[in-house]
């Protein structure tokens, strides 16, 4: 790290706390050759509960502006805030998904029970050619789990072939009778996923094994590179990860996948409400969520053995914050509120894949409509913007920008004896010179200020964007749609050549200096 040029931050609360005198600093130093990729900005939709059924695909009925069944307010939403990538038909889905189901006239398409979610019955409606052309109205890349755990090699092979081939192949000409005369040239393909558990569960030996015959056969055709990515760990298990770079040689694939969610109360039985949880509740998420810090250094530290040079990317393509399922909801459609708290847990994760952006360089938030830590929830005609899709609204200035490095010492948030880093951080410059600086503040009740000398930066003035609200168990309903929202930032000015910023108690806050 490069701290010619640093500029210095000292935090100190401002509130009358045990921490009252405690300084803290942060450094940043000059713009590094890392960029932050934008891929780690990417969302996941599953055949889940109400997020593709209900969720991006509606009722030809419902009274809201759609294109086929494709639901517009939602795509515009999505387009706003620049999502990079989208991620289908799974998750667990995925691997009971059979692609030639769901192509060709809609009313001969056969009916499938999915046995992972709710037991329901689908018609196969929303299927390749409605999910490329969703993406194509959001301006967003394609990422297709393929089947491994109950499909074939040659099923996956034709799926490739039918969305990228411009042959006249048999199976080239079919997408050509289906309406879409040129190729889609899908270049994100998952091979399985879960492989571990609902995937197949298989062990590492046999997954590694079967990844290089499935990869294999997943064929490159003209302007549609793959970017082939494996089926990776369930958050710690650090042995699969060993194993699969280990067996599998690091051409043959771009990217390794991590799965993690925060659980509230760390029991799987009992996951905890989103709405309704008391401080000490909130203090054991947050350190959960901080454990992403953890997962991701050391499976990066094991994928350094093997690729020193960083050529496999770590893909943390489901995260996020899974609770109780709301009272009176399916509970296998994953319908949860999100709160503060989730947009807490978002900015931090977002800071901890930004921070590790030389080895995390695509993620996608679980789920994007509807489900999990959802970007926007909806209810027939209605729908609303949780307080999770406006931390993804400040934080799209980061895609694509100069990763600027940090170190950082920060006062502690205790709770019943217990402590965590009260403020996370990160920081890019953009193309235009523009410097960015994502602040979380952790803690319930103390804000924390920041004066920073800048030293070697050339900056005239200072804006910005905060997200808070008065309690952390806030959220947005479909009567108060806005209760948490984004709100100019006044707390952040120059003084001579320094920065002095404010930091609200819970709360994420994003500058740009210019």
């Amino acid at each position: 790290m490069n701290l010619k040029n640093a500029f210095i931050i000292v935090l100190t609360s401002i509130s009358f706390t045990c921490f009252a005198q405690e300084a803290a600093t942060l450094s940043i130093g000059d713009t590094s050759k890392l960029i932050i990729s934008k891929y780690i900005y990417g969302q996941f939709a599953e055949h889940l509960g109400h997020g593709i059924y209900g969720g991006f695909w509606v009722d030809k009925s419902l009274p809201v502006e759609k294109q086929d069944r494709i639901r517009l307010d939602l795509v515009n939403a999505l387009k706003k805030i620049k999502i990079p990538s989208l991620r289908w038909p799974g998750g667990c889905f995925a691997d009971e998904y059979h692609w030639r189901d769901g192509i060709g006239p809609t009313a001969q398409r056969p009916r499938m029970v999915n046995t992972n979610w709710g037991g329901v019955t689908e018609d196969n409606s929303f299927g390749t050619h409605e999910f490329l052309k969703l993406c194509s109205l959001i301006g967003c890349e394609p990422y297709i789990a393929a089947n491994v755990g109950s499909g074939t090699v040659e099923e996956m092979s034709k799926w490739i072939e039918y969305c990228n081939s411009n042959s006249n192949s048999t199976v080239a000409e079919m997408r050509r009778q289906n309406g879409h005369a040129d190729p889609y040239k899908v270049t994100f393909w998952g091979i399985g996923n879960e492989s571990w558990g609902c995937g197949g569960n298989m062990t590492p030996e046999f997954y590694s094994d079967q990844f290089k015959r499935y990869a294999s056969f997943a064929k490159n055709y003209p302007g549609a590179p793959l970017k082939k990515i494996a089926s990776g760990p369930n958050a710690d298990d650090y042995n699969w990860t060993e194993v699969i770079m280990k067996n599998i040689p690091d051409w043959m694939m771009w990217g390794i996948s991590l799965h993690y969610y925060t659980v509230p109360t760390g029991n799987w039985g009992h996951k905890g409400s989103a709405t309704s949880f008391s401080e000490s509740e909130y203090f054991g998420t947050m350190q959960r969520c901080l454990q992403m810090d953890t997962l991701v250094t050391k499976h990066a530290a094991i994928m350094d053995k093997y690729d020193p040079k960083k050529r496999v990317a770590l893909v943390v393509d489901e995260w996020g914050v899974w609770t109780d399922v709301e009272p009176g909801t399916n509970p296998g459609f994953l319908y949860q509120q999100n709160s503060l708290r989730d947009a807490l847990i978002a900015a931090t994760s977002l800071n901890i894949f930004n921070n590790h952006c030389d080895r995390v360089r695509a993620a996608a938030l679980a789920q994007t409509i509807n489900v999990l830590q959802s970007l926007i929830l909806t209810d027939k005609e209605k729908m609303l913007l949780t307080p999770t899709y406006h931390v993804f609204d400040m934080y799209k200035v980061h895609q694509d920008a100069r990763y600027l490095p940090i170190q950082i010492v920060t006062p502690d948030y205790v709770v019943d004896g217990k402590k965590l880093p009260a403020i996370n951080v990160s920081a890019s410059q953009d193309g235009s010179g523009k410097i960015h600086i994502s602040l979380v503040n952790l803690d319930l009740h103390n804000a924390i200020t920041i004066t920073t000398g800048m030293k070697g930066k050339q900056w005239k003035t200072v804006t910005g964007q905060v997200l808070t609200s008065a309690k952390i168990t806030d959220i947005n309903t479909f009567d108060q749609p806005e209760k948490i929202h984004l709100e100019n930032f006044k707390g952040a000015k120059k003084e001579g050549d320094n920065l002095v910023v404010a930091v609200p108690a819970k709360s994420v806050v994003t500058l740009e200096l210019e």
